[in-house]
Formats: structure tokens, C-alpha cells, sequence
């Protein structure tokens, strides 16, 4: 009776038609049917979510020497938890973490994402095995490979040198500079090496210095990094002097440092490029000229340029002076007489070294080469006149006695006859006087006795003519 009353369940209407599956199929909400009624939207983000959640259960595939990125998830004094993916967190030890710095204790925090190197995908406690400083270095060799590929500048710090270069830190790998590639060494301390004490002194020297590095060479098989300090340099002055060269205009005032001295100049460096300054534009040129030159100094001056006016001579690199028209020589037509490249000898008239000027003459120069000639020329003549009077003296003593005799006298024989015996008389007086010559003279060192032979002559011959005059003035 009771199966009748009831009959078929799934044939007869729920009493609560609020309840269960026929509230389900009575509103039109069957799970069937409303999965042929979804829009798209809604089935991207479903097939989304189906996505992620395979994802998450399928496993990450880390092996030893891989970089992986990680989220620190907890912190405690002897280690660091970091989810990196796996079913359980990598155990980070902080024993290696440095002291300060980029990595150390106190730098690190959670939700922090940091880079870490797999040692060992999974302990026997379940853990992966990560280093924070391992991974440091390996993603520096990475950057290190880029770099050398891409042929880029770095810089780092001189840590230590031996005898064969530099030791240098590259953002935490050691790399090493050969002595061929440094720098600020010269050849012949290249060739001796390290083991020359100047060469050691220079290297040590260098120790905590930043340089300017191209790598060379990289192997990280091997750990090897190799790079050089004056490839670097070229390498940077060559790009540096490509954008001075579009950067530069006339006119501009810009600071550098002297790299070179010649005697035509100064080289300066702009910063990558090399200019000169000229001699004659160099401010010192003119800062010491009162030092080194006087008005009224006789310089040789070159000729530079001629002008309307005069011309400009230079007598030295860097000061030029103006000759002008009435300092020339008097007629003279500096265009048709003066050339550039004629040395003169100029006479300083006046010095500006405010103003970069210098007064020059060559008048005046030509004067006191004439009054030096003149005066040159004036003992000479008067040591002619004294020889010529010293000529004139003596021959008055070797003329012929008997000539003068009839030449002063009217009775010539009588004359002749007493000037024969006074003649005869006088030559035995002056033999003793030759022998004993003049004793005024005899003191006189013997280089000055050429310059006295003609006075002492005339002396000579005037005293025997007296000694004669006397004698015959005696006689009579």
C-alpha cells in the first residue's frame, strides 16, 4: 500500500520545489546545460585557471650550477628560507653572506627577491642547497661574456699586482691585467718587468686605483679573465674625440689638462681629444719677456709678415715685434729690400707685455754698428800715424851724412873732410850703445817688444842725431 502511495519517485513531483536536484532543473540550471550556455569570457578564464593549477603541479626541473630567481620567505640567524619554486623552500646559509653591502644579513628582508645558485637540487632533509654569493658571480661572468662580446668599457678596482701585472675586481670576479697592457708604463719597464724595483714601486703604487678595462680575453671554464688597460683607453679617446669633434664650436672656452710640451706649444686634453695652443698664443710667452729682454738690446729678429706700415720680425717663438717705416734704414723699401725669413738684427725700442707689443728698429741697430766700426777703425789709424812718425824718424837717422852735409853747408869740401872724421868717431861711441841698447827698453816683457819696435827706432835714431849735433857743436 505504501509502494502505491509513493510510486515511481523520479516520475512524481517534489512537494518542495525549492529543494535539491528539481530545483535545479525546474529554474533551468542544470549543470549540462549551463555549460553549453557560457560565454567566452567566462570559459578564458576558466581554461586559465586550469592552467595555473597544472602548473603548480607539475615539477621544476632545477639542476646544480643553475642561476634561479627566488622570493625570501623566511629569515632566521643561521639560515634563509627561499622559495624557489620546488615542493619545499632552498636553505640559504648565512655564513657566506658578505659583511656589508649588497647581499649582506642586514640588506636582506622577506618578500625580497633575490638570485641564488643551485649547489644541490635536493638534501636528504628534502631542502635545495642555494648560495647567495655563487650566484653573484656567475651572473657577473654572464655579464662579463656580453660585455666582451659586445666589445663594452668597464671599470674596477686594483686589488693586488705581481710581477706580471695587476690583479683587479670585476664586481666579484678576479680578473688580471698583463704589464704589456698598462698604461702609464714605458717601454723599457715593460721589458724588465715586475722584477725591476722602479717597475714593482709603480705597480704597487696603482693598488686601490679604478681603471678604465677592455676584456681581452674570458674563459669561464677555466675562471680566466684577461683585460687591458690601453686598448680601454684608445678605445674611449677615439668615441670621446668623435663627439668633441660634433660637439666643438669656435669660440667655446673649455677646461684641460696639458698632455704634452713642444717647442711650438702646448698639447691639451679636452677630455678624449687633443688640441694645441701654439706658442705664440700662450699667455707665459708674454708673462716673462721684461725678465728676459731690455730696451735698447740688440736681438736678431726673422721676418714674419710685411706690411704697409713696416714689417714684423720675430725674435723668438711666440714674440713678434713691428719694425715701422721710419725705423728702417733711411731710403729703404721694406717690400722691394725685406723677405720673410731675413734675419736682422734689431734694436729693442720699446716693450708692452700687457698689450703684447714690442718696438723694434733696424735704423738704429745699423747706427751703432757704424759707431763701432768708427771706433774700431780709430786706433788702428792712430798706430799707423805713430808708425808712419816712427818711419819718418828713422829715416831721418839713415840718411846719408855726406848728402846733408852739402845740403846745409856752402863749403862742401872742407866740410866733407871734418864730417868724415866726426863720422869715424861717432860709430866707435855708438858701438858700446847698440850693446847696451836703450835700458828703458830692456825692462819691457818680451811680447810687448813688438808692439814697441817702431817708437823704440825712432827713440833710437833721435838720440844718436842729438849725440852727433852735440859732438860737432863741442869740436867747433
Amino acid at each position: 500500500m505504501q509502494a502505491q502511495k509513493h510510486g515511481d519517485l523520479s516520475t512524481m513531483p517534489a512537494a518542495n520545489l525549492k529543494s535539491g536536484r528539481v530545483q535545479t532543473m525546474f529554474e533551468g540550471n542544470d549543470p549540462a546545460e549551463q555549460s553549453n550556455n557560457t560565454n567566452p569570457e567566462e570559459m578564458g578564464e576558466i581554461n586559465d585557471m586550469a592552467a595555473l593549477l597544472a602548473e603548480s603541479t607539475t615539477p621544476i626541473n632545477i639542476k646544480r650550477g643553475d642561476v634561479v630567481e627566488g622570493v625570501i620567505v623566511r629569515i632566521d640567524q643561521d639560515e634563509i628560507l627561499v622559495d624557489i619554486g620546488l615542493k619545499s623552500e632552498g636553505v640559504l646559509s648565512t655564513k657566506e653572506l658578505p659583511a656589508n653591502g649588497y647581499g649582506s644579513f642586514n640588506e636582506l628582508h622577506l618578500d625580497d627577491k633575490v638570485l641564488v645558485y643551485v649547489i644541490q637540487p635536493e638534501t636528504p632533509d628534502g631542502h635545495a642547497l642555494l648560495s647567495l654569493k655563487r650566484a653573484n658571480a656567475e651572473r657577473q661572468w654572464r655579464i662579463a661574456e656580453e660585455q666582451y662580446k659586445n666589445a663594452e668599457l668597464l671599470k674596477a678596482r686594483v686589488i693586488d699586482y705581481n710581477k706580471g701585472g695587476l690583479i683587479v675586481d670585476v664586481s666579484g670576479i678576479r680578473g688580471f691585467v698583463p704589464i704589456s697592457q698598462i698604461l702609464n708604463l714605458k717601454r723599457e719597464e715593460v721589458a724588465s718587468g715586475g722584477d725591476n724595483q722602479e717597475t714593482a714601486a709603480k705597480l704597487q703604487s696603482m693598488k686601490d686605483k679604478e681603471l678604465q678595462l677592455k676584456i681581452i680575453e674570458i674563459n669561464r671554464a677555466r675562471n680566466r679573465l684577461i683585460l687591458s688597460e690601453r686598448l680601454a683607453v684608445q678605445e674611449w679617446r677615439q668615441r670621446r674625440r668623435e663627439e668633441l669633434l660634433d660637439e666643438l664650436k669656435p669660440g667655446e672656452v673649455r677646461r684641460g689638462v696639458v698632455s704634452n710640451l713642444a717647442n711650438f706649444g702646448a698639447f691639451i686634453d679636452l677630455g678624449g681629444a687633443d688640441g694645441l695652443v701654439h706658442i705664440s698664443q700662450l699667455a707665459w710667452s708674454w708673462t716673462t719677456v721684461e725678465q728676459r729682454y731690455k730696451v735698447g738690446q740688440v736681438v736678431t729678429g726673422t721676418i714674419t709678415k710685411i706690411a704697409p706700415f713696416g714689417a714684423f720680425a720675430r725674435i723668438e717663438d711666440g714674440i713678434e715685434g713691428l719694425i715701422h717705416l721710419s725705423e728702417l734704414t733711411p731710403g729703404m723699401d721694406p717690400k722691394a729690400n725685406l723677405h720673410e725669413g731675413q734675419q736682422l738684427q734689431l734694436r729693442i725700442l720699446r716693450i708692452d707685455a700687457d698689450r703684447r707689443r714690442l718696438g723694434l728698429s733696424l735704423r738704429q741697430a745699423d747706427e751703432l754698428d757704424t759707431k763701432e766700426a768708427a771706433t774700431e777703425a780709430a786706433p788702428e789709424g792712430a798706430e799707423a800715424a805713430s808708425t808712419n812718425a816712427a818711419s819718418d824718424l828713422t829715416g831721418m837717422s839713415l840718411e846719408d851724412p855726406t848728402a846733408r852735409a852739402e845740403s846745409t853747408t856752402p863749403t862742401a869740401e872742407k866740410e866733407t873732410s871734418a864730417a868724415a872724421r866726426r863720422e869715424g868717431r861717432n860709430e866707435r861711441r855708438d858701438r858700446p850703445e847698440r850693446a847696451n841698447e836703450n835700458p828703458l827698453l830692456s825692462h819691457l816683457p818680451k811680447e810687448d817688444e813688438g808692439e814697441t819696435t817702431a817708437m823704440a827706432e825712432a827713440f833710437r835714431a833721435a838720440a844718436r842725431q842729438r849725440s852727433k849735433d852735440e859732438t860737432e857743436d863741442s869740436e867747433e
